[in-house]
């Protein structure tokens, strides 16, 4: 996303659409190399957008702006696409398909009103595309099937059909079916869709070809009629009473708003087969704003605020949905509008709460909005307003990060999180110069601000700025564009902090005496150490009889001490899960001191740990794995490999398992990339800290 030439060559200028009801806001979702982009290019095509489509391989599509997008050959991010059909605004919102970026598929779901899933006719069902399905499903969002790439030499409409209904259920039917490789012949209209000639032509079917669709007519029409809200109309379909096609076409559309009826289309982005027939889908068939559930508002300070409806006219709630940043331009920020409009030359309320575990610290501003665009991948077209139910893009609003919320100064409102996934795959890296430490600082922050699911991490423990990523993709994209940035970077192996603790109990003397320039520094102590359970933390007695170290030096022991567990005694690891006490020592009249008596409460400390044998303690995570129930046996013997202790499996049905186990950490910095290469990408994990436990010897000791 990003600001180029006013129109970047494309045929036709940006609209304005003054009624939400006139537009209709797709994501295009769906497993990578499905044909997500190359249909977006020939649907812009098709309305007069673009002269002509471009290509993925030659990184010349609209929606695949992005360098990493076109040197991965994959969208890495949403991108929005507008075109006009039928005087209708449909606003395409390409989204990624593959597990790195889901995130920026939540955002673009966030972002639509509807859902375009678009399939391969040559691949199948995996678990990649369940998945995707399922994040559908989870925001309830309306959607309709493209089985697309008919041209593909191993394309077979069929056989695609019968793996989606086996995967997303019954209600997953064709409008159309293919005929032949220019045509489409219609199950409602019982008309044939012709293209051979360039351009599409509408006959009747004959007795044969409608002797061909009857049986999948019929399921068609019991598929709808079961969703229809008139529950006499089943009875008059049984009855032999011929629907008419009003009727059944009024009834698939308000099946497909609610979620509950998927039609499925045939598409060759190639050939322009099945395009006017989506479009029609697109325009008739797909909820408009006013049909879609919002996101729930409250006050910046989370106090109850009123519902807000799709009203140009009403209080202005927008959301950023993504945020990038152009080398032209600077910062440009994709925003739905929900409610109001938006206009330029006013100021807004930006307001960002809730995000502070990711870097995005809470925020309030008001900033001014110069100017409104409607982006058309990287373009931006400058637009007189966007009103409620449309997307736009705002530049150089400073203060703007994705799921920020824009409302007006006197009324300032806050949305509803969409859920944010979390980053398992930590990355270590290291600016190479003090100069290129600053160009880094610089540019995580602006990648921090657009994208919710990279979270920084800088160790106090390690001394390491760690970067969580969604895997290997996500991360090199994040390494590209901070190394696009100016800064020159390296990664190195990440470290996992350990804690120290002894092993027995032990005796320390501390003994600090020094005279220097007149002023004498004098104090000893005398200490016992013993273990605590793993988790008890530090305990402090004091033990001291007759005064031997005065009342006032004791805390100073302790602090001490308390500094010198902080430092480690042996690999530098802070030292937890022991009792100190104090039983003896000497002080001088003069030259003790409060510094005197920590510095000899650490020297204590550490002549006890060389008196006996450390521990080294490592981070025992929990983690819960959910697999196909295919891989069952490797994961098992994957988490064993790793020193993991299963703890339990759980049955979810329909195929999966739940695995829970207990794993050191440090045994799981790659295991995001080891399980989704086990289980062909079809496992997801999560994990959190449980405790700390002793390292097996051996392994402590290669890590001393």
């Amino acid at each position: 996303m990003g600001s180029k030439h006013a129109d970047n060559g494309h045929a036709e200028s940006a609209v304005t659409v003054d009624d939400p009801a006139r537009i209709r806001n797709v994501a295009l979702v769906g497993p990578s190399g499905s044909g997500k982009t190359t249909l977006a290019e020939a649907l812009l095509a098709a309305t007069g957008v673009l002269p002509r489509a471009g290509t993925v391989t030659e990184g010349t599509t609209v929606c695949d702006h992005d360098p990493a997008a076109q040197r991965q050959q994959r969208s890495v991010g949403l991108a929005v696409a507008p075109l006009m059909h039928d005087g209708v605004k449909v606003n395409l919102i390409d989204t990624p398909g593959y597990a790195d970026f889901v995130g920026e598929l939540r955002a673009g779901l966030r972002a639509a009103d509807a859902a375009l899933f678009v399939v391969c006719a040559a691949e199948g069902v995996d678990p990649a595309t369940i998945a995707l399905w399922r994040e559908c499903d989870a925001v309830g969002m309306p959607r309709a099937l493209v089985v697309a790439r008919l041209d593909h030499p191993r394309a077979d409409f069929t056989a695609e059909l019968v793996a989606c209904r086996e995967a997303f259920g019954a209600n997953v039917l064709p409008l159309w079916l293919p005929h032949g490789d220019s045509a489409l012949d219609g199950l409602i209209t019982k008309r044939r869709y012709d293209h051979s000639g360039g351009r599409m032509t509408l006959t009747d079917l004959d007795d044969a070809a409608r002797d061909a669709i009857a049986d999948a007519r019929a399921e068609l029409l019991e598929g709808i009629i079961a969703e229809s809200e008139d529950e006499s109309l089943m009875d008059r379909y049984l009855g032999g009473e011929e629907i008419d096609t009003e009727t059944v076409i009024t009834d698939l559309e308000k099946a497909v708003a609610r979620g509950s009826f998927f039609p499925v289309v045939p598409v060759c982005s190639f050939t322009g087969l099945g395009l006017e027939e989506l479009l029609e889908v697109l325009t008739r068939g797909f909820p408009s704003p006013l049909e879609h559930p919002l996101p729930e508002v409250t006050d910046p300070h989370g106090r109850p605020h009123a519902a807000i409806i799709p009203d140009p006219r009403g209080p202005l709630a927008a959301e950023v949905v993504r945020t990038a940043v152009d080398s032209y331009v600077g910062r440009v920020s994709l925003v739905r509008v929900f409610s109001g409009t938006l206009r330029p030359e006013r100021q807004v309320h930006v307001s960002g709460h809730g995000l502070a575990d990711r870097g995005h610290e809470d925020h309030d501003a008001d900033e001014r909005v110069a100017h409104v665009y409607s982006p058309l991948g990287a373009s931006l077209r400058e637009v007189p307003y966007c009103i409620a139910g449309d997307v736009c893009a705002l530049t150089k609003v400073g203060s703007a990060e994705t799921g920020d919320t824009l409302s007006a100064p006197e009324d300032p409102l806050l949305m509803s999180p969409w859920t944010m996934p979390e980053p398992l795959l930590p990355v270590a890296v290291v600016a190479r110069t003090r100069s290129d430490e600053d160009a880094l600082a610089r540019n995580l922050a602006r990648l921090v601000a657009g994208d919710p699911t990279l979270r920084m991490d800088r160790n106090p423990e390690t001394h390491q700025l760690v970067l969580w990523c969604m895997g290997e993709a996500h991360a090199d994209v994040v390494l590209a564009r901070l190394r696009a940035g100016g800064a020159e970077i390296d990664t190195e192996p990440v470290k996992v902090s350990m804690r120290e603790t002894f092993a027995g109990p032990a005796r320390g003397h501390g003994r600090h005496v020094k005279q220097s320039g007149g002023h004498g520094q004098y104090a000893v102590c005398d200490i016992e150490v013993e273990p605590l359970p793993t988790g008890a933390g530090f305990e402090f007695l004091d033990r001291v009889v007759g005064g031997a170290v005065p009342h006032q030096f004791i805390p100073s022991v302790e602090k001490g001490i308390r500094a010198q567990l902080a430092r480690g005694v042996s690999t530098g690891n802070p030292m937890v899960d022991i009792r100190v006490t104090l039983v003896d020592g000497k002080a001088h009249s003069v030259d003790s001191s409060d510094a005197a008596f920590q510095t000899a409460g650490a020297l204590a400390l550490k002549d006890a740990a060389a008196k006996t044998t450390i521990s080294l303690l490592e981070p025992i995570d929990s983690v819960t794995v959910r697999l196909p129930d295919e891989h069952l046996g490797t994961v098992l013997g994957d988490l064993s490999a790793r020193r993991g202790r299963v703890l339990g499996t759980e049955s979810e049905g329909s195929g999966f398992t739940i695995v829970t186990a207990e794993v050191p950490a440090t045994n799981l910095v790659r295991y995001l990339i080891d399980l989704r290469s086990l289980t062909s990408g079809s496992a997801t994990f999560t994990r959190h800290f449980a405790r700390f436990d002793p390292m097996p010897t051996s392994l402590a000791t290669q890590m001393a």
